[in-house]
Formats: C-alpha cells, sequence, structure tokens
C-alpha cells in the first residue's frame, strides 16, 4: 500500500499553483505578439517572398515560419494558399514545419521558463530539421 503524505502534497500542489500564476503572463504575451504577428502580415505577403530557388527558398520557408509561429492548422491553409501562388512544396513545408515547431518569439518566454540554453538548441535544431524535412518530402513526392 502506498503511503501519501497530505502536507507534502499540498505543499506540492501551492509550489505548482505559484510556478502556473508566474508563467500566465508571460504566456499571455506571447500569444498577444503570436496574434499581432497574424494579423499585420497578410498572406499575400509570403508568396512574394520566394525567389524559386531550391536552395534559397527552404531557407525562406524556415525563417518566415520561425517568426510567425503559431497553430499549426493555420500553417496548412497558408501553405494550401502558397502553393496556389506557385510557391515549391519544398518552400512550403518548409514553412508549416518551421511555424510549428520553430518560434522565435517565443524564445524570451521559453528561456525564462526552461532556461535560455535549452531554448536556443531547441529551437535551433527545428530548424535545421524544418529544412532537412523539406528536403525529404520533396525528394519523396518526386519518386511517387
Amino acid at each position: 500500500m502506498i503511503h501519501m503524505d497530505h502536507k507534502k502534497i499540498r505543499s506540492s500542489l501551492k509550489r505548482t499553483g505559484k510556478s502556473f500564476a508566474q508563467t500566465m503572463p508571460i504566456l499571455f504575451g506571447v500569444l498577444l505578439l503570436v496574434s499581432m504577428v497574424l494579423v499585420l502580415v497578410p498572406t499575400s505577403f509570403y508568396g512574394k517572398v520566394f525567389t524559386g530557388n531550391e536552395v534559397m527558398d527552404p531557407l525562406i520557408g524556415a525563417a518566415l515560419g520561425s517568426i510567425a509561429a503559431g497553430n499549426p492548422i493555420t500553417s496548412y491553409i497558408i501553405g494550401g494558399e502558397l502553393i496556389e501562388e506557385g510557391v515549391s512544396l519544398l518552400a512550403v513545408v518548409a514553412f508549416i514545419v518551421a511555424w510549428a515547431s520553430v518560434g522565435l518569439i517565443h524564445i524570451p518566454a521559453e528561456g525564462l521558463i526552461l532556461g535560455r540554453r535549452f531554448a536556443l538548441v531547441r529551437n535551433g535544431v527545428c530548424f535545421l530539421s524544418a529544412i532537412a524535412i523539406a528536403i525529404i518530402v520533396s525528394l519523396v513526392v518526386e519518386l511517387v
């Protein structure tokens, strides 16, 4: 039988509650900033930025996705519009993956909560992974 120390449980719940309360203003600020970027940057902007260059487009896509981080479902809609505007699949996949996994806007909050080094390394790895995944997806689609 497991012995539960109710004082320790209450103490843990209080510490968790305090930590959560301290984190909420940071998360709220990040959400406001992301929402502002989504509203201020029109979808047509993204279609004009891509060059058609197979080397630069995934870098541009990953960079834009990193800056405009947001809800993954929204990225699929924007990705579809980019494809319709003639942007390469390579660029769109890099954009979508970076959008969902990298968050330059989130780095300050993530750094405060999880540590600056962790936030920088995680975002760097995700940025490079977005480009690698875009290349792999593009090659697989060409084979099919």
